[in-house]
């Protein structure tokens, strides 16, 4: 009973908040901010956000890395990510819409690049993806409405870390003139 209304909810979201910005392939030289997607729970994770800042240092690109954990933590357990950059259940609305605070926050950066090394196609990253004003998106698994330009898919036989990943589209990226 309750799907039909998320469904119904989460598209009049999309359609309020989803970026109209024409996006394609952008040389890496035209590209000064990026944000990237990191899932906390791929155990390459650390590695991945260090490569990242490397990479975004290295080629003068102001970057911002945001975090998804929706882990339920244990009695003791602590975030291992900012509190300010990691997207967690609670920062969800009841059909799955981060909150506004979290979305201000990676669009405030106005990024040229978009990059989520998620395999997932679940609701707040498809949110976060089309709201972003991004001239060029890069994903793991393509969301509805063919929203990634760059979409980086593991072969059938072996899942790839995040950190291998990323380090394939680094190589990628300082191709593309």
């Amino acid at each position: 009973m309750l799907e039909p209304v998320k469904d119904l909810l989460r598209r009049q979201s999309l359609k309020k908040h989803a970026s109209t910005e024409p996006t394609g392939f952008v040389p890496l030289e035209k590209i000064h901010s990026a944000v990237a997607f990191i899932d906390v729970e791929d155990t390459s994770f650390n590695e991945c956000k260090n490569a990242l800042m490397i990479f975004f240092r290295e080629h003068g690109i102001k970057g911002d890395i945001f975090f998804f954990d929706f882990r339920k933590l244990t009695e003791g357990e602590r975030l291992i990510t900012s509190i300010t950059t990691t997207v967690l259940k609670k920062d969800l609305n009841w059909f799955g819409k981060p909150s506004n605070e979290k979305v201000s926050l990676m669009l405030g950066g106005e990024p040229d690049l978009f990059i989520s090394l998620l395999t997932t196609t679940e609701y707040p990253l498809e949110f976060m993806a089309k709201c972003s004003r991004a001239k060029f998106k890069i994903g793991r698994v393509q969301l509805p409405g063919d929203t990634f330009d760059l979409v980086i898919k593991d072969p059938e036989d072996r899942k790839y870390s995040e950190a291998e990943v990323f380090k394939e589209l680094a190589k990628f990226m300082e191709k593309i003139r």
